[in-house]
């Protein structure tokens, strides 16, 4: 079974963000949005943790750009059409709200 977790507040708030990489399993992806596309900025703690992490990391398009920040090539800037098909093509969604 495959999970996409949905994160959406920033990692710099609270333990969300950490809480989520605990739990990721091998088949599962992450989707960064909202305030949590911060993760991607360079040479922050999140960012070094994704870097390298082998997640299959995406993250909404819409989301990085209205905050000024680029996706990595190692994460996958997405739409929300790609949102709805990520959310089908895997077993379950679990929002970190």
């Amino acid at each position: 079974m495959s999970t996409l977790h949905v994160l959406s507040h920033s990692p710099f708030g609270d333990h969300r963000f950490s809480s989520c990489l605990r739990i990721l399993g091998e088949h599962d992806a992450l989707l960064l949005c909202g305030d949590a596309t911060y993760a991607l900025q360079p040479g922050t703690v999140p960012f070094e943790t994704l870097h390298g992490s082998g997640l299959k990391l995406f993250v909404l398009a819409e989301d990085i750009q209205a905050r000024a920040l680029q996706a990595p090539d190692w994460a996958e800037a997405i739409d929300y059409p790609a949102f709805v098909e990520l959310s089908i093509v895997h077993d379950k969604v679990n929002t970190w709200l």
